[in-house]
């Protein structure tokens, strides 16, 4: 949603729903990306497909942005914005959950995690600190009367960062409160956090550090003067305090939605978005986030300009990267694309649904199952989320 010449998506258009991307630098591209890829293979049908989230249903217009984690008791939290109006990225928007015990077989009803009133309270980042149990959420908030062109112009209220947990398992949740002092720059006006899960780091001198993929944009009246970038929040504290890394150093490119994931070697992967280009783009960090190699181009991940998941995961003896995103030039072909040597190349694309969709993140569910959550729809992909588990036998 951040760019220095802000570009509307034609279809959230159509729906009042502006969706606003990054620009990137002129550059030399690399190989060109591999073709969309084909159907999913029959011998991999899902064992789960539950709609999780529906439009116009609970008093909401329509439901977006999607996360998902598994809780140390096993329990899986999908999180989502309930959008109250309309589907545009701004108004009166709050922040839902639900929770399944049975691993995405059945959901129960939606939580409320943060409802202030007509204000925006979303871009959802959970993360299970695995010493405490409790599930910390970073989101990003800002009034519901200021869309993105407001803040970013400076004549709306920049955003700002808010975190609650959870110590029950998901069931409620602390008043959120608001860390922007320790994690955005006066100069900001437009934070996103996340969307998708974040980590907690689990090797080298950071382990244990809470770990949350953040973009920023400048406030400036004047569009080709606003600096851009991918950045990380992190905690070192069980989420008690929070502060933040340096600004990627973008190179050619300028990543804004990111993802990260930590290797095998510890060190830390960031994955973003970055439009004009039909690929992703990443860089690599080897002190927990708090500083960037220059970003690179991602040639193998096609991309539409969309938000993307990475997770890491051991199976069968191997460490496993997974990247899931709509694998397409275009809001189609939801995929979750596998990589066996920490990011290098990526082997293997399963599709997940070849129509529409958009946002995604992944979670692994149990020892054979990995789950996404999903936007997608017939008419468009901002109808419903939804919730599909497969074997990881196919990835391995």
């Amino acid at each position: 949603m951040k760019q220095k010449s802000f570009i509307i998506n034609i279809v959230s258009l159509a729906m009042a729903a502006s969706v606003i991307i990054c620009s990137c630098k002129p550059s030399i591209e690399g190989p060109p990306p591999p073709p969309p890829p084909t159907a999913a293979p029959p011998d991999q049908p899902a064992t789960q497909k539950v709609n999780i989230f529906t439009k116009s249903t609970e008093g909401y217009s329509c439901f977006r942005i999607p996360a998902i984690v598994k809780t140390k008791t096993g329990t899986l939290l999908a999180f989502a914005e309930a959008r109250k109006n309309s589907c545009a990225d701004n108004g009166d928007i709050d922040l839902v959950v639900k929770r399944s015990t049975d691993n995405g077989v059945t959901w129960g009803k939606t939580i409320k995690v943060w409802d202030d009133g007509t204000n925006t309270c979303g871009n959802p980042v959970p993360i299970v600190d695995q010493s405490t149990g409790d599930i910390i959420l970073v989101m990003s908030w800002n009034r519901g009367s200021d869309d993105i062109g407001a803040i970013n112009n400076g004549t709306g209220v920049p955003r700002r960062v808010y975190v609650t947990r959870s110590s029950d398992d998901g069931v409620t949740w602390a008043t959120p409160t608001n860390v922007s002092a320790t994690t955005t720059k006066p100069e900001w006006g437009w934070i996103s956090t996340g969307p998708c899960h974040g980590i907690q780091l689990t090797k080298g001198t950071n382990a244990g550090r809470l770990v949350v993929p953040s973009c920023f944009i400048e406030a400036n009246k004047d569009a080709t003067k606003r600096k851009q970038s991918a950045y990380m929040i992190y905690s070192d504290d069980h989420g008690a305090t929070w502060q933040m890394g340096n600004v990627a150093d973008p190179g050619a490119f300028t990543p804004n939605e990111s993802t990260v994931v930590e290797l095998s070697d510890g060190k830390l992967l960031l994955n973003s978005r970055c439009s004009g280009k039909s690929f992703r783009v990443s860089s690599l960090s080897a002190d927990g986030g708090v500083t960037w190699a220059t970003v690179q181009g991602e040639y193998a991940l096609v991309d539409p300009v969309s938000q993307g998941s990475l997770l890491g995961a051991n199976y069968n003896n191997n460490y496993l990267l997974f990247f899931s995103n709509d694998a397409s030039t275009t809001r189609v072909n939801m995929s979750i694309s596998t990589s066996k040597d920490n990011g290098k190349t990526w082997a293997k694309r399963f599709v997940v649904n070849t129509g529409q969709s958009a946002y995604s993140d992944i979670a692994i569910v149990s020892d054979t199952l990995i789950g996404i959550t999903y936007e997608t729809g017939q008419v468009n992909p901002y109808e419903l989320i939804r919730f599909e588990s497969y074997s990881l036998n196919y990835f391995k």
